[in-house]
């Protein structure tokens, strides 16, 4: 239907702009940038763009070239021409718009499609800009840290990190039942368990499961965790059925002890 002004409408879509003619224009990311960083309520113009004919040149179509000179509040090395290659095969399109009450409105058809690219006086200062782009993406952010003299300390899981740990189905197992002699035994702090393990295995080295469970007084569950973290189960051999520190264990042990 007709609105008051002449042009078509409905409740839905506003078309009284519908047969104007508009241009797309694809445009590089940083010129994308520079333009959404423009302050709306800036007077200034954002580009303009430069229309040559040649009159030499019969087709007309073939004689125009364009050209956008951008404003020049670009900061860094921001090309300042860029050519415009015209195209005018392609498929139709229009422009629509939505406010922000969500009224949607047709904003024109395309009649000229553009590819934007530096111009051939701008090529040096786009060559430098891809340059300073690849370097900083090269930049690795992660640093490498060598810890001296820590003893093991930050290669044992921190308090409350096991069950944070996923398993597989191969690892999942069935938990032991808890005996009524275990219930009775309170949990140390882990971390406090921990450095009494370390002070018995620099007692002796080898040490059976029903031991430990004297020594430390605890859980027998709970100290299977920390000992399969700790340490190496002996199925066989002169230690068999004993628990004794994985090897980068022993070395920190060995240093605490020498000094």
């Amino acid at each position: 239907m007709e609105d008051e002004n002449g042009g078509g409408s409905s409740s839905n879509l506003d078309t009284g702009k519908a047969d104007r003619s508009v241009w797309l224009m694809k445009c590089p990311l940083l010129v994308a940038k520079s333009w959404q960083a423009h302050p709306p309520s800036d007077p200034l113009p954002l580009a303009k763009v430069i229309l040559s004919l040649d009159p030499l040149q019969s087709d007309e179509s073939s004689s125009l070239q364009f050209k956008m000179e951008m404003a020049g509040t670009e900061t860094g090395n921001v090309p300042k021409s860029f050519s415009l290659n015209m195209f005018k095969d392609f498929v139709p399109m229009c422009v629509f718009s939505e406010a922000s009450q969500g009224k949607m409105s047709m904003e024109g058809k395309v009649e000229h499609k553009f590819d934007m690219k530096p111009h051939s006086e701008n090529l040096e200062m786009y060559g430098k800009l891809c340059r300073e782009r690849t370097n900083k993406s090269m930049v690795k952010n992660r640093q490498i840290q060598v810890i001296d003299n820590d003893r093991g300390v930050h290669m044992r899981p921190m308090p409350g990190m096991v069950g944070l740990i996923s398993s597989t189905s191969k690892e999942k197992k069935k938990v032991a039942p808890v005996k009524q002699s275990d219930v009775k035994r309170t949990r140390r702090d882990r971390g406090e368990l921990e450095d009494i393990m370390f002070k018995l295995f620099e007692r002796q080295p080898n040490w059976a499961l029903k031991q430990l469970v004297q020594e430390t007084d605890q859980p027998a569950q709970f100290l299977k965790e920390i000992l399969n973290e700790l340490c190496v189960y002996n199925k066989r051999g002169t230690n068999q059925g004993t628990y004794e520190l994985k090897p980068e264990y022993k070395k920190s042990v060995e240093d605490t002890g020498g000094e």
